[in-house]
């Protein structure tokens, strides 16, 4: 792990304490599983994003082989 100073607001501390305290675990691991849960939701929202981003990015090239002909032969084997 890496050694992270960061800076509280006085509620946000004393919340954080009171937390601490009724569940039996360290502030820092507390900071550590928050810190994991935004990193999950801002990932999960960055790929719908690039997913969205994404659709029909081929929708206009002539160059590609016709893929609901390809899927249909495919639906027939």
């Amino acid at each position: 792990m890496v050694r992270t100073q960061i800076y509280l607001t006085e509620h946000q501390r004393v919340e954080l304490s009171a937390i601490s305290k009724a569940l039996g675990k360290k502030q820092s691991e507390l900071i550590r599983e928050a810190v994991d849960r935004l990193i999950d939701q801002v990932g999960h929202s960055r790929r719908e994003v690039v997913l969205r981003e994404a659709a029909g990015i081929w929708k206009d090239r002539k160059d590609l082989p016709d893929f609901k002909a390809i899927r249909a032969e495919w639906d027939r084997n």
